[in-house]
């Protein structure tokens, strides 16, 4: 693979992408933690901020797409949360724990088993055909209706379904966008797909703001996972794509599959959030001091019982009152 070729451009347009992505979801999900609801999301201009670097990465996702299919691609999108989780942790001043560390570590490993097997050198020649264009908008569609029904109705695993909705949408609208960066030319049928692509593109980023409300590594994990199972799902079974190397290529790829999916999980679990400054967990109290003993003489006057003692008993010394700190409170003795 030559400095040249149509996959190492396509491998270059797809880390920067990468990287446009993952400081958008960082924005974008502290954004979503600061506002109540998507109106007070517009007017903050952090998150136009996130739509222009969201932007940007989709333009560069485009054109890696002119030079390299969508099996290729599309699973280099994982990148985005490997390059996140960090970015997340220095935003948020925490550490990256031991966890997130092994996750990803595998997901570059699987990532690198998926490059292995899909980077044939040559660039896409073949696209979908407007009825084909039809029925896979048609399909993602109801499969985008269903799962935000279902984030509606349950507040638990809403965060996830909004998620799993984004990437749908996100996967096929970079599989309708592949049709207009491989030779696209002037019809009807170019102005349906570039209309579908720009509505799945910005229903995709809305559902991820919808998403990320409930946190940032969850959402991010199963958006990375469906996105490039839904292009890949597209590229394999309609324009024929494949991995090199017979079964063996398809055995590789499915092991890379396996250890970025392993590593995307862990790079999904709550972490702890540790100060950067301290290295204690940040939720974590600091330790009360430990009570003081005072043992000064007590200025106020002595109570009942003292008065009862002194009168019983006149030859017995007298008791000078002292006060304790024993709870935080004084209680005199």
């Amino acid at each position: 693979m030559t400095v040249s070729s149509p996959v190492f451009i396509a491998l270059a347009l797809s880390l920067v992408s990468a990287l446009c992505y993952a400081a958008a979801a960082v924005v974008q999900e502290r954004t979503a933690a600061g506002t109540a609801d998507l109106r007070g999301t517009l007017a903050r201009g952090s998150w136009w901020g996130a739509v222009g670097l969201n932007a940007s990465g989709a333009l560069l996702h485009v054109v890696a797409l002119r030079y390299g299919p969508l099996t290729l691609v599309q699973p280099l999108g994982a990148l985005t949360l490997v390059v996140a989780v960090p970015l997340g942790s220095l935003a948020a001043r925490r550490r990256t724990s031991g966890t997130q560390w092994r996750g990803m570590g595998l997901t570059l490993v699987g990532l690198t088993a998926l490059l292995a097997a899909t980077a044939a050198g040559n660039a896409p020649d073949d696209t979908l055909g407007t009825g084909e264009v039809l029925a896979v908008a048609l399909v993602a569609f109801a499969v985008i209706a269903v799962l935000v029904r279902f984030a509606s109705g349950s507040s638990a695993l809403g965060g996830l379904a909004f998620a799993a909705a984004s990437g749908m949408a996100s996967g096929v609208g970079s599989t309708l966008a592949q049709k207009l960066a491989v030779g696209p030319t002037l019809s009807w049928s170019v102005a349906v797909v570039a209309v579908l692509t720009v509505a799945f593109a910005s229903g995709g980023l809305l559902l991820s703001q919808k998403a990320y409300r409930s946190g940032l590594g969850g959402p991010l994990a199963l958006l990375t996972l469906v996105n490039p199972v839904a292009a890949s799902v597209i590229g394999i079974s309609l324009l024929g794509e494949g991995f090199q190397y017979g079964t063996a290529g398809t055995l590789i790829a499915l092991a890379g599959a396996v250890a970025a999916a392993r590593g995307v999980v862990l790079l999904s679990r709550p972490q702890p959030r540790y100060d950067l400054s301290g290295g204690r967990p940040a939720s974590a109290p600091t330790p009360a001091p430990a009570p003081a003993l005072d043992l000064t003489p007590a200025t106020t006057p002595a109570p009942a019982p003292a008065r009862f003692l002194r009168a019983r008993l006149p030859s017995a010394p007298r008791v000078r009152p002292v006060a304790v700190e024993l709870t935080g409170t004084s209680r005199t003795v």
